[in-house]
């Protein structure tokens, strides 16, 4: 398998271009050399053969070859809503989501969120998990990025939510008594439901935040009798619902 850059730039067969730095130096980590072949994509559908043609100090450039009309994205889309765990663990997250085929990721701050990000700060960590969204894919095979919204109060973005459809479940990851498990839950859907899903930070959602996002149509599930961490959590329902499609 050739190593695989996402390039923001539109990719032509037959075309040179000088690639984005960030790809241009991962080129040079590798200790690339010219006429080695490299894997190209721009979030825009399949993915293109390349030769490396000619390596400066800080460029590289290459000619774009075939396109493959290559997809590894699940059937059901999965809209995955956070509440933003601290340190290291929101980017872990972040790749691991990316990993697992999450169509978008909101970042949030709720009442028991450690993290708190707002103006210069917020656009720098976003910025920061998109780099790591992009490896994550490049590494994968995904050849479609998950879109990283930004990030926002959960009272903010829950009121900005369009109503409910019963054709797009919204659920909500909840330790309440009585709540179905998420299995059970996923036999009344297809293998192409798109779908919401909504956990909380270290500490869960507070009840007046489980309270307001069931009066918005978020049906509570859980994942058994284990407390998972808050990083934890939202990946073992992401697998379930993107891993299990034949």
């Amino acid at each position: 398998m050739t190593a695989r850059f996402y390039t923001d730039l539109p990719l032509r067969s037959g075309e040179t271009l000088a690639l984005p730095d960030r790809a241009a130096r991962h080129v040079q980590v590798l200790r690339l050399q010219p006429g080695d072949m490299i894997t190209l994509f721009n979030g825009q559908g399949g993915e293109f053969e390349a030769a490396i043609e000619r390596m400066g100090r800080s460029e590289v450039e290459v000619t774009i070859g075939a396109h493959r009309a290559m997809e590894c994205e699940t059937d059901r889309a999965v809209h995955l809503v956070l509440g933003m765990p601290a340190n290291e663990r929101m980017d872990w997250l972040v790749e691991k989501a990316s990993e697992l085929g999450a169509a978008s990721i909101t970042p949030l701050m709720a009442e028991r969120s450690v993290l708190r990000l707002k103006g210069e700060r917020a656009e720098k960590k976003l910025a920061h998990w998109q780099g790591v969204a992009i490896a994550a894919c490049e590494q994968c095979g995904r050849n479609r990025l998950p879109l990283l919204h930004e990030v926002a109060s959960f009272g903010d973005w829950l009121r900005a939510l369009p109503a409910a459809t019963a054709e797009a479940p919204r659920l909500l990851l909840s330790l309440r008594a009585g709540t179905q498990p998420l299995a059970q839950a996923m036999a009344s859907w297809s293998d192409t439901t798109p779908m919401t899903l909504l956990s909380g930070p270290e500490g869960g959602l507070s009840a007046a935040e489980e309270d307001a996002a069931m009066a918005q149509g978020f049906v509570p599930v859980n994942l058994g009798p284990r407390v998972l961490r808050a990083e934890t959590a939202p990946l073992a329902c992401l697998a379930l619902l993107t891993l299990s499609q034949p």
